[in-house]
């Protein structure tokens, strides 16, 4: 999160939307570690079959990409953040 902070401007409040996607990622490499082992197909009670895990795989990839999306983390979605213009007026806010 230090480095996020600093980087994205991740504050406190979404910490709970980064830990959410943290959580994504290790589901992600569980279900990638079923696929190797198993493989994309499985038999079933009812022959070969897709393995299910492909699926689930699946739903965390597109919820982790949402996540990526609002935190900015993506290449596109930072090069959309600007800095605010300088302030080209040297007069004093109190005069």
């Amino acid at each position: 999160m230090p480095v996020l902070e600093i980087t994205a401007g991740i504050g406190e409040v979404d910490y709970s939307t980064v830990k959410d996607a943290c959580v994504c990622v290790a589901r992600i490499d569980q279900t990638e570690r079923d696929l190797s082992a198993r493989g994309l197909m499985v038999t079933a009670e009812r022959g070969t079959v897709k393995n299910g895990t492909a699926t689930i795989a699946a739903q965390y990839r597109s919820q982790l990409s949402r996540y990526i999306r609002e935190l900015s983390l993506s290449p596109s979605s930072r090069t959309a953040i600007t800095s605010p213009a300088p302030d080209d007026d040297d007069s004093d806010i109190w005069d």
